[in-house]
This record gives structure tokens, C-alpha cells and sequence, in this order.
């Protein structure tokens, strides 16, 4: 059994270039297996949204697939889009959230945990996205990793990037099978592999 799971959690590790799901199509257009969601999804915030064209393995960019976790869309019509492989053992998971926010420019605010002194902590309030890293590019888009992250974003890189008055971001949970460089290099490959899809009129 032990045996087994590691077997898959190798089969899941990327090598040169990261494994990869990829629906049918060309990076020039979302996947045709995973339009619909997307399309809908741009309809209900009335905004767009960044389809992928690349899922680390397991995953796909399918709602209301087989991977989708979350799909929860506020009153001021950002969105979280989340998809999940949950393995057993050693196999580990995959985790890619997808966030927009429709008008909006600035990092949201979220509860967090604050040290105060040995042993102390605190409850307050603070960016739901920090620590930035750096900036990487592809795409048409310049986006700035995050390292520090809340709520659904914990444990995870995340790129955040803004268009015409957006913030958008993508992030990935570092978990076996896929460390800290594998979450990079699969961040890099989503950025490069992300289409606009805008609402029909």
C-alpha cells in the first residue's frame, strides 16, 4: 500500500516542465471542455475572468468537474474558484484557487492569527495576501508572488495581478507531491496558460 501511494506521488511529480492536465484547444482560447464553466462564471460577476489552458496533474479547469472544491461568488461579486485532488497516504494533494475581484484593486483584509509573545497569540486583522516575493511575468501580465497567505489561500504561493480596475490572483498549495519550486515552476505555467473570457452580451 505504502508502496503504492509513493508510486503515484512520483507519477504526480513534475519533471523538466511540470506534469500537466490540458484540456483540447490552443492557449488562445479557454478549452472548449471547460468554456461553459468559465463563461458562466464571467456572466454571474459580470466581469471577466481568467480561464487556465494548464492544471497541474491530477487537476483540470473543469466547474462542476470532478476536481472542483469551491465555488462561492460574494455580494460584491468576487469570486473564489477552487479545485482539489485529495490523496491518501503518501500521494499527498493538489490545491489551485482562482480569485477575482470585480472593481476592486486592493488586497482584501482577513482574520489573522498574531504572535505576541512566547506561547501568546492574538486575533486582528490584516492582508489576506503578504510576504511578496518578488514579481514574475508571462502572459501580458505582470504578477507579484505572495508567500503568506489567509483563508483559502493558506499554504500557499499565490500571483496576484491587477486589469482594468481587478485584482486577480491564482495560487497553489505547497503539499507533497509538489514542493515549494514545483509550486513555483506550476504558478509560472498557469500565468503563461491564462485566457481572457469576458461576459456574453
Amino acid at each position: 500500500m505504502v508502496a503504492a501511494a509513493a508510486a503515484l506521488a512520483l507519477c504526480l511529480l513534475p519533471a523538466a516542465a511540470p506534469a500537466a492536465h490540458r484540456a483540447g484547444g490552443t492557449r488562445a482560447a479557454c478549452p472548449k471542455a471547460w468554456a461553459k464553466g468559465w463563461l458562466a462564471l464571467a456572466k454571474k460577476v459580470q466581469a471577466p475572468v481568467y480561464c487556465p489552458t494548464w492544471m497541474p496533474n491530477p487537476l483540470d479547469g473543469h466547474i462542476g468537474g470532478e476536481w472542483q472544491d469551491i465555488y462561492s461568488i460574494g455580494k460584491d461579486r468576487s469570486y473564489l474558484v477552487g479545485f482539489l485532488y485529495h490523496g491518501e497516504g503518501a500521494s499527498g494533494d493538489v490545491h489551485v484557487n482562482f480569485r477575482g475581484y470585480p472593481g476592486r484593486t486592493r488586497i482584501p483584509r482577513c482574520r489573522i492569527v498574531v504572535p505576541i509573545s512566547a506561547g501568546k497569540i492574538r486575533n486582528g486583522i490584516g492582508p489576506c495576501f503578504a510576504d511578496p516575493r518578488g514579481r514574475t511575468k508571462a502572459n501580458g501580465i505582470t504578477a507579484t508572488v505572495y508567500t503568506v497567505n489567509q483563508d483559502a489561500d493558506q499554504w500557499h504561493v499565490l500571483l496576484a495581478w491587477r486589469r482594468a480596475g481587478t485584482l486577480y490572483t491564482v495560487s497553489e498549495h505547497v503539499i507533497r507531491p509538489y514542493n515549494f519550486s514545483h509550486v513555483v515552476k506550476n504558478l509560472d505555467a498557469l500565468l503563461r496558460g491564462l485566457v481572457l473570457v469576458r461576459p456574453a452580451r
